[in-house]
């Protein structure tokens, strides 16, 4: 989060040269960085040629400060709900999950000190949230609008979005009194993670869904698909209902690439069908978010300009166009050495707490146990099992001293077929005295990474204790 950086970074500073003395520019965070430089030089170009009236609001501290924010989008009873409460482990204010829709409103749920519920009428009003220019949506809105605050370490690094289950039919489009999928075009201009739900028992994309994606449209860089509740039906039915939803989304989403999509059952119950648990990497992607970005909203022009006097445009100010190509050719370029710092600064895991503390480290951790992790509680070197076989070959390549040379390996390593740089790679692990050459460990070694890498996994940055050959493990 931004607070977290705050808190870690150094002193930045440089001064802007362009003919002119001026006092250097001093920023503590790129998001101080990017407050002052949107208000000294980009405000007042959009403030002089009313971009604010044609394209998007003006941006205000709180659009800066404010925590990474995932949006939260589905049919009613896909768990949305249950997926809030399956990252934070911890009950919310308002929550309600039931198989019926339940959830009617949309609600942020963000940190707060203290447990309450903010009503949507407030939350327009206050200047430390990000929710000010919903107010344009009107009462029918914001009655249907709050705000759960909570205590949670979850919170501390990222807001979510839950909102209101998407129905079928006409009348239940036109009950909600306001523009559903406008609001969501909103949020989505906004929130930096936009993650679909849906249902492995009901696949089934009503019109209003379908016309949401389509508002959707502009943000597929944000989009991840989750399909939930896999736990609940068997791997063959679990591959069919794969299929049909990448064909529905195919025909709705329009990206050149396929969209992807994460496989599971986000709830604390023991899964029905263990082997279709959760895939990890949709915690993984949720928990890097990071964001520094200058949001803008898309417009109708037609309707803006209809009541426009062009008579009062103000003309050409170069000054105002010099400044901002400055902030773009100098400030900002400069400003990215400071992400850089506040980037190395950050901790490995962004966000903490809840589900996530499962996802890093102990025996469920994501990977453990597997590839290159395998083997890492067994007493046995885990390359042991498969020696024999590895010194078969190892024997064939006439070693000398004990040893065959990086040639008589290299034979041998590229029927793997794998590129010359994994094998590279695989070579720098396995030869782990340095000398140039493999001895049968070594060599049983480099074929173990080499399966560890044809069977999908990624190599270690460095060779992990567990599989040092024994004989190494002194000199390691």
């Amino acid at each position: 989060s931004r607070e977290q950086l705050s808190a870690a970074s150094p002193m930045f500073s440089w001064s802007n040269k362009d003919g002119k003395k001026k006092d250097p520019e001093l920023f503590q965070t790129v998001s101080d960085g990017l407050k002052r430089l949107y208000r000294t030089k980009l405000f007042p170009l959009e403030d002089t040629y009313r971009f604010h009236d044609f394209h998007s609001p003006a941006l205000e501290d709180a659009d800066f400060d404010n925590k990474p924010m995932v949006l939260l989008v589905g049919q009613y009873s896909t768990g949305k709900t249950t997926f809030i409460r399956h990252l934070m482990e911890q009950d919310f204010p308002g929550m309600r999950i039931g198989p019926e829709p339940t959830t009617d409103s949309f609600i942020a749920v963000m940190h707060g000190d203290q447990e309450g519920l903010i009503p949507g009428n407030a939350l327009v009003v206050d200047p430390k949230k990000p929710f000010r220019k919903l107010n344009a949506f009107g009462n029918a809105f914001l009655n249907r609008f709050i705000c759960a605050q909570m205590p949670n370490p979850v919170l501390d690094s990222i807001s979510i979005i839950d909102t209101p289950g998407i129905l079928s039919g006409e009348k239940q489009r036109i009950s909600r009194g306001y523009d559903f999928a406008a609001v969501l075009e909103w949020f989505a201009e906004r929130v930096d993670r936009i993650i679909l739900l849906f249902d492995a028992h009901k696949l089934d994309i009503s019109d209003e869904f379908s016309e949401v994606i389509r508002a959707l449209k502009n943000h597929e860089d944000k989009m991840r698909v989750v399909l939930n509740k896999a736990d609940q039906i068997g791997t063959q039915q679990l591959m069919r209902v794969y299929g049909a939803l990448m064909w529905s989304l195919g025909k709705i989403v329009n990206t050149p690439e396929v969209i992807r999509v994460y496989i599971g059952s986000f709830w604390a119950q023991p899964l029905l069908v263990p082997d279709n648990r959760f895939m990890q990497g949709l915690k993984k992607n949720i928990r890097s978010l990071l964001v520094i970005s200058l949001n803008s909203v898309k417009c109708r022009y037609g309707n803006i300009l209809a009541g426009q006097d062009f008579t009062k445009f103000q003309g050409l100010k170069p000054k105002l166009l010099e400044a901002v190509e400055d902030m773009l050719a100098n400030d900002i370029a400069k400003l990215m050495t400071l992400v850089r710092q506040e980037e190395a600064a950050m901790p490995s895991q962004a966000v903490q707490g809840g589900a996530f503390d499962g996802t890093m480290n102990g025996p469920f951790g994501h990977g453990y146990g597997e590839g290159a992790s395998e083997g890492i509680d067994e007493l046995e070197w885990i390359v042991a099992r498969d020696k024999p076989t590895y010194d078969e070959i190892f024997y064939t390549l006439s070693p000398v001293n004990g040893k065959v040379s990086g040639a008589m390996a290299k034979k041998e390593m590229v029927k793997s077929k794998l590129p010359n740089n994994v094998l590279g790679k695989i070579w720098k692990l396995a030869d782990v005295d340095n000398d140039g050459y493999l001895d049968d460990e070594e060599f049983a070694l480099a074929n173990h990474l080499i399966k560890v890498k044809l069977e999908g996994h990624e190599l270690p940055a460095d060779l992990p204790d567990h599989l040092v050959p024994p004989s190494k493990r002194g000199q390691h």
